[in-house]
Parts: C-alpha cells; structure tokens; sequence
C-alpha cells in the first residue's frame, strides 16, 4: 500500500514538473494539449474548502487561451488574445454542467461574459466598441499575462493592462491577479480577483453613465466595472443579496450589500454565480446593478454607479471580488455564510 501511495506521489509531482515547464516555455503539456490528473487534491484558494475535488478534468492551452475541460466540455476558459477588446472569461459553466454566460450577444457585442471595464475614464468611452471595427474609443490594452496551472486544477493568472487613447501612452495602469480554486464534486468554485489601478502623471476621472435624476440621466445608467453577462436561454432568474430577495422594478435593481446571488435555470438544471465585495474596496458595500428583463440578465458591482472617482496622479486604489460559480438555488443563509467565510479569509 505504501508504495502505491508513493508511486501515486512520484506521478503527481513529475506531471506538475512537467506542467510548469510547459508552461514556463507557453507550449503544452506534453503528451498533447492537455495535462491530465484524476486525483485532483485542494489549495487555500478553494472556496468549499471542505468538499472533494472534481474528477476527470484537464488542462487546454490555446495560443491566446486557457481552459479547463472535464470529459472535454469546457467548465471556464480564459481569453486574452490580442484582437479580444478585453480578456474575459466564456465559457463559464459549472463543472458537468450548462454554461451560465453569454460573449458578444447581438446589440450588445461589448458584453464579454465575464470581465472587466471601465465605462469613461476622462470623458473617453473605454466601455463600447464599435460593432463595425471591435475597438472602443479608448483602448484596454495588456501584456501577455504571467499563467501558472496547478495539478489540482486551480490557476493564477497575473497581467498588466493599460488604458489609453490610440497611440497615445497610458493614461492608467492596472496589476491584475485572479486565483481560481478547484471545482470540487458539485461543480462549484471560486474565482479571486485583485485589481490594483494607478494614475500616470495627470488626475484620472473614472465616470458612468448618468443615473435617471441626473443630468442627462439614463435608466440604464450606473453601469462599471466587472460584469456578468449570462446566457440568453436563462429562464427564472432570481436574486438574492444578504439581506433580501432581489426584486427587479421594470426589469432593474439597483442597491448597495456585500454581496449578490444571481441564479437561473440553464438547459433544466438551476445553477449561479455570486459576486462577493469587501469592505476595503471603494464605495464599500458595493453598489449594484442587475437586469433581468426580456433584453438580457445580467449583474455586476458597479463601483462608481452613485458618482464619477478621481484618481490622483500617481495615487493608486485596489478592488477585489470573490466570484463564486455554483449549482443550485443559494438560500439568503447560504448566501451569507459564503459572505461570511470570503471576509474571514481576507482577515487571514
């Protein structure tokens, strides 16, 4: 017994050697392209902590992709190719389970699943891109991100990101660090976002759209920052944040919490993410925004929703998110007990 279990070590160690050479060398794993493990343990990044891993999962590097595959359907992949208008995160699907998102739907090609962006940053529209061209007025660009695949199948991904005019240098910079824990037997994890933002030689204005009441204000206003598009097929979508059931007046919800559920029913099985803030972030607890209407469902923590941020010159502000994809319908107390242990692991 014990030299099957030590043999079962030498093997995971010399595939995660192997691994992080490839990936160190931005080539596959060998053996093809994918690196394979099916006894997948847990890491601290792991947001059900207690459960077991997922089983049968892989790794597939694309030149300008990463994802993560159980029995070759894709539970997330990441897309940082040079002609995507931001990096942003389709398929996003709960392990074994229907995808949750949608990427560039029709009349909304600006909506990248699961991503990031900033709507004006000194007037310059860096949100919408011209659906004839795919390049918005102001420019995210980055470089090719830093990516470490674990043999427990979490990831950290780290880059640096831009924002400026064409041709022009950066107005803003941006550290960018996600950590995706492991799915566990549900299907469910975790994705930690760390965003660090720094203003060049000149104050940054960061704005939105007006808010109805304000001059020139929209209905649809508010709206920045990281965002959830979900899949068109959605049907019975509900949300919750910590204190109370979402409900949506002519299609819309805006209010501020820790934290917000979104759920649906995708191809028969109900399943959601859930966006979680901390208290350090700016406008702590966060503004949101959700639709859920005949258009499109869709939720992020808009951080500047009640008003535009100046960034002083040189100065710099850090945002961080914990998004959690689950299976299921959480209730409020689940809700707030993964609020809970999100704040406790941020204290540590």
């Amino acid at each position: 017994m014990m030299d099957k279990v030590v043999r079962i070590a030498r093997f995971c160690a010399a595939m995660a050697l192997m691994a992080s050479v490839a990936a160190a060398q931005g080539v596959p794993a060998p053996g093809a392209e994918t690196f394979r493990v099916l006894a997948a343990g847990k890491t601290s990044a792991d947001f059900s902590p207690n459960s077991l891993p997922a089983t049968n999962l892989a790794w597939t590097r694309g030149a300008e992709s990463l994802a993560l595959v159980q029995a070759e359907k894709i539970v997330w992949q990441f897309n940082y190719g040079a002609v995507a208008a931001k990096p942003f995160f389709h398929p996003v699907a709960v392990a074994g389970g229907p995808v949750l998102t949608c990427d560039r739907p029709p009349g909304h090609t600006w909506h990248h699943a699961l991503w990031f962006s900033w709507k004006f940053i000194d007037g310059v529209n860096y949100w919408e891109e011209d659906p004839k061209t795919g390049v918005a007025a102001g420019l995210t660009t980055w470089r090719e991100p830093q990516i470490e695949t674990r043999p427990d199948f979490s990831a950290r991904i780290a880059m640096d990101l831009s924002y400026h005019l064409p041709g022009q240098p950066p107005v803003m910079t941006e550290h960018r660090v996600i950590e995706v824990s492991p799915a566990d037997k549900n299907g469910a994890y975790s994705q930690d976002w760390t965003m660090t933002f720094r203003a060049a030689d000149k104050d940054v204005v960061l704005n939105r759209t007006p808010l109805p009441g304000e001059s020139g204000g929209q209905p649809w206003g508010g709206y920045a920052g990281l965002s959830v598009r979900f899949a068109n097929e959605i049907k019975d979508a509900r949300a919750l944040t910590p204190r109370e059931q979402v409900g949506f007046a002519e299609g819309k919800y805006r209010g501020k919490a820790a934290a917000m559920d979104y759920t649906g029913i995708f191809e028969g099985r109900e399943a959601g993410i859930a966006i979680f803030d901390v208290a350090a972030n700016l406008n702590s607890p966060s503004p949101w925004y959700a639709i859920s209407d005949s258009s499109m469902h869709y939720f992020s923590p808009a951080v500047i929703q009640d008003g535009p941020h100046t960034l002083p010159a040189g100065q710099s502000f850090t945002l961080r998110y914990r998004v959690a994809i689950h299976p299921g319908r959480w209730s409020l107390q689940q809700l707030r007990q993964a609020a809970d242990q999100y704040a406790t692991a941020r204290s540590k």
